[in-house]
């Protein structure tokens, strides 16, 4: 493990309490990895669908292992939540409950990104499943007070056709919360994200801000890979670490790579927590963030992800402090949005010493 800069100054406690009060921004989150266990039961009751009857056997089905065989095996966890969520009533009810699960946890902003293309199977349209989760998150986000973006995720093994149909659905929804375009799913079937180009130029010219998932299968050559498509962020690339140049062409171009160290342990990307390189990262000056991407697949508050990098990857708070901080810069957000969340954020901050000075919005 990497040591912190400097030694904390609070205990286990003091620190997760500070880490629970301190307003948190997370960028990488998927919408299917994120169901209620509760929630879940009542779903497979009302829907018919074959699943565990008991919140035991509900749990073992969408909650990961520590660690699984690869990225392709943590997967299969989400086969079941795909199969509840194919109607307008049960992407509603579960977007509004994530959002308001994050809320409890002080989390301030908010992206969350779903694949609209695997909730049509009982008859949904794209249009009518893309409205249903925008709705929900727009009344969620009145509710509690956190601010939600949403991400429209395409999948590898789709085919390119029918991606360029989804990138030009999504964007008659900028209005309505819907500003970032992704691309997930099967990397090792589906190695070369160019296969996408087309759509990714049409979400692009649609307005939507660009981002892909990299790195959870190939390692540093994936991420680069990833680079043609000139993407503001990358969902995952822990590789990156592992290539010098590439650090320093991540630096320069200012691409945030959205690491979410818990889930790339369960994919079996790296071997433990302490062995992850978001610190390494951080300190060589690439832009990151930190996020749990499956709320429910890892069983993981954000909360939780923070005091974790600090107790077993080595983050300093004014570091993990400018991590957080930096997920606002890197938000697929209005301005006008960001601007006063990012001075509450600070004005909280202020009240902090732990966190340090003076620049505490900046990677160390």
């Amino acid at each position: 493990m990497i040591p912190s800069r400097e030694p904390d100054s609070v205990g286990p406690a003091a620190l997760r309490r500070l880490v629970e009060a301190m307003p948190k921004a997370e960028l990488h989150l998927h919408l299917d990895g994120s169901l209620r266990v509760e929630t879940a039961l009542s779903l497979a009751r009302s829907r018919g669908v074959d699943a565990p009857a008991t919140y035991g056997g509900m749990f073992q089905a969408l909650v990961a292992p520590a660690r699984t065989a690869s990225q392709a095996d943590l997967l299969t966890r989400f086969d079941l939540p795909i199969a509840l969520l194919q109607d307008v009533e049960a992407l509603e009810r579960v977007t509004s409950e994530l959002i308001e699960s994050k809320a409890a946890d002080n989390v301030k902003y908010l992206e969350v990104r779903w694949g609209p293309a695997l909730h049509v199977r009982r008859g949904l349209s794209l249009g009518e499943g893309i409205a249903a989760v925008c709705g929900a998150a727009q009344d969620a986000a009145a509710r509690t007070g956190t601010i939600v973006r949403l991400i429209c995720t395409a999948i590898r093994s789709h085919d390119p056709a029918a991606v360029v149909k989804l990138a030009e659905t999504a964007t008659r929804f900028r209005d309505q919360g819907l500003t970032g375009w992704d691309l997930a799913g099967p990397e090792a079937a589906v190695p070369d994200p160019l296969a996408f180009e087309r759509a990714f130029a049409a979400a692009r010219d649609g307005g939507l801000r660009i981002t892909l998932h990299a790195g959870e299968w190939g390692g540093a050559a994936q991420v680069r890979r990833a680079l043609a498509l000139d993407p503001e962020r990358i969902a995952h690339g822990p590789g990156a670490a592992d290539d010098p140049g590439l650090m320093a062409e991540l630096k320069e171009r200012g691409v945030t790579l959205d690491l979410c160290p818990t889930s790339n342990v369960q994919a079996g990307i790296v071997l433990s927590l302490a062995a992850h390189p978001l610190t390494r990262l951080h300190r060589a000056g690439v832009p990151v963030s930190l996020s749990t991407d499956d709320a429910t697949v890892s069983d993981m508050l954000l909360s939780e992800e923070y005091v974790r990098a600090v107790e077993q990857n080595g983050l300093s708070l004014p570091e993990l402090w400018a991590i957080d901080r930096h997920a606002l810069d890197a938000a697929f957000a209005e301005p006008n949005l960001i601007r006063p969340l990012r001075q509450s954020f600070e004005r909280w901050a202020a009240a902090v010493p732990e966190l340090g000075e003076p620049d505490r919005g900046r990677p160390a």
